[in-house]
């Protein structure tokens, strides 16, 4: 008897290509990089910011269908190279047992890879100044966004990490404050928040993004708006993980 096809294959199948990792290394204590390279010519539409998912179990069979948060994990594309088919990623390996942390430690060079192509909203827009507010997660996210303004953009920001050792080196040279925790908590952080009360910003308003733990990132778009009186239009806030929960993002 024939096997029936999967109808959502047709509809959806088209977005996901296939990849093999040709190279990593560890960047940081907490921070892997990835690179993969594609099987076809890589001519999706990309901007900056954007991210692919890595597809760690099939979405479209029932196992998918019946645990959806089990099958797609989240990585912003540090850097695109179409004419060499590959797509560098930074992997922050935060303290915990999820599928994804453990696809990223575990992954070799000549691992196959299924990915579904860039999606997203994070990415920068036109403003008098820009402003990035995170920490490890959201620095794997803000570096392409960097790379990408152009050259007589002004930047102002805060990145925070556990510690100097853990700093996502940023591309160019924008003067980018650097906080450290030294083993407070990320939740709710009050070191990210003491140096984004300290910004020394231009009078109005630019545009800021804010990613990373989520209650942080609520925090910080609240001060903002209340205290620096910024339109909450202006503020892009981009959740990527909050304590107990998996597949935030």
């Amino acid at each position: 008897m024939a096997r029936t096809r999967n109808p959502l294959v047709s509809v959806f199948g088209k977005y996901a290509k296939e990849a093999t990792v040709t190279d990593t290394e560890q960047v940081t204590p907490t921070m892997r990089r990835l690179r993969l390279v594609a099987d076809e010519p890589v001519a999706f539409p990309y901007t900056p910011g954007q991210h692919i998912r890595i597809q760690l179990m099939d979405p479209l069979s029932v196992s998918g269908i019946l645990r959806p948060a089990e099958t797609l994990r989240t990585y912003t594309i540090w850097e695109l190279d179409p004419d060499k088919r590959a797509i560098e990623l930074r992997i922050h390996l935060y303290a915990g047992d999820g599928i994804g942390l453990r696809w990223a430690r575990a992954a070799r060079v000549g691992d196959r890879v299924t990915f579904w192509w860039p999606q997203g909203d994070l990415f920068t827009r036109p403003a008098p100044y820009h402003v990035f507010i995170g920490e490890e997660t959201a620095s794997a996210a803000f570096g392409p966004m960097i790379r990408a303004l152009d050259a007589s953009a002004e930047v102002h920001g805060v990145l925070e990490s556990e510690a100097p050792e853990h700093d996502l080196p940023m591309p160019g040279t924008r003067p980018l404050r650097r906080v450290h925790r030294r083993g407070r908590p990320a939740t709710s952080s009050p070191v990210l928040l003491a140096a984004v009360a300290d910004l020394d910003l231009p009078g109005e308003a630019g545009a800021a993004y804010v990613a990373g733990e989520a209650r942080t990132c609520q925090l910080v778009r609240d001060f903002l708006v209340r205290e620096r009186h910024w339109p909450r239009t202006a503020i892009k806030v981009k959740p990527f993980w909050a304590p107990g929960k998996r597949g935030l993002h």
